[in-house]
């Protein structure tokens, strides 16, 4: 059963959520609100069962000075760079990062949640999964600062910063195809998420743009849940039966990390006839020999915009303001090697 939020006794007592907030933090009077709508408030809480607890997570009367940060996978460099970012640059507004990684899997999601309720952290940064909705909604609801990054959430007003997925996409198809490239593969996940369909769209598009065919046979789609090992000899066996491919976009970079054992195993060249590039740089794209090429997202200004909009929802619920949400649109950029 989802928990009692502000919002729901503001909508029961037919007033504001501000009016509800000043009422149970002992402002009311201050505020000039009737004692008629303070007795009638009051006693809708009483009878929701809104318990002291709730309403200081809501309110933020105990500030904790934790920020819970929920990713997909922490150990991928994408999200270890930007975990880091926001690490440094919530210390200096005297706030610690408390993290954990969903795995793509959706009752973990819910439950790390739950788990940061309870340690009544200040707010949350996630990246977000399809089914996590209502309960980002039902903090939202307790005026509980949450920034989403990475990907949006459909029908939930939240704080974003994204990234242009087929923008990136598109310039490193083009890029490709610039190099005389005409057989292009895609590579990509099986995950059901915004930024992975937009990644393909973009690829599609500059296909489409430059007057090349869409050839199915071209796009490979790994499970997430393969091990590494797996992926590997999955992708042995794609290039080889598609010897005709003369450049790949990986649509994530530890698919290019795995791309580049596949083709050490086949004693497969990157060259001027078979070109490569992925979405996300790595370290090891510029030790490998040749050096490869990537599709950068800008990790430090992500970083910058999510702590931005983060402090500014912290102290809108400090000072009662009506939260605004934000949507901050981010542009990557190609890095040719």
């Amino acid at each position: 059963m989802k928990p009692i939020s502000i919002k729901d006794i503001a909508r029961e007592a037919n007033v504001s959520i501000t009016t509800v907030s000043f009422i149970l933090n002992g402002k009311a009077e201050k505020m000039r609100i009737s004692q008629e709508m303070i007795t009638k408030v009051e006693k809708i809480i009483q009878d929701f069962g809104f318990r002291p607890n709730q309403v200081a997570r809501s309110l933020r009367t105990g500030n904790t000075k934790t920020i819970g940060l929920i990713v997909e996978d922490i150990s991928n460099p994408f999200f270890a760079s930007i975990a880091r970012l926001i690490e440094n640059k919530a210390y200096k507004h005297g706030y610690k990062i408390i993290y954990s990684s969903t795995e793509n899997n959706l009752e973990k999601a819910k439950g790390l949640i739950r788990m940061f309720r309870s340690r009544q952290v200040d707010g949350y940064i996630i990246a977000p999964m399809e089914g996590m909705e209502e309960d980002i909604k039902t903090l939202l609801a307790d005026r509980t600062p949450v920034v989403v990054f990475d990907r949006n959430l459909l029908g939930v007003d939240v704080n974003c910063v994204l990234v242009d997925n087929k923008g990136g996409t598109y310039d490193g198809t083009d890029y490709l195809i610039r190099k005389g490239k005409k057989n292009i593969a895609f590579v990509t996940v099986d995950l059901e998420v915004e930024q992975i369909k937009d990644r393909y769209l973009g690829f599609e598009k500059a296909l489409y743009l430059n007057g090349i065919k869409k050839n199915k046979k071209l796009y490979k789609s790994i499970p997430f849940t393969n091990t590494a090992e797996e992926t590997t000899a999955e992708l042995v066996e794609f290039f080889t039966a598609n010897p005709e491919i003369d450049g790949v976009l990986f649509a994530t970079n530890y698919l290019a990390v795995r791309g580049l054992f596949s083709f050490k195993q086949m004693k497969k060249e990157i060259n001027d006839n078979f070109r490569v590039i992925a979405y996300d740089d790595h370290d090891i794209f510029k030790l490998h020999s040749p050096e490869i090429s990537a599709v950068q997202q800008p990790v430090e200004a992500i970083a910058d915009e999510v702590m931005t909009l983060m402090l500014k929802a912290l102290n809108s619920v400090d000072s009662f303001e009506e939260m605004v949400h934000n949507k901050v649109m981010l542009l990557s950029s190609v890095i040719e090697r």
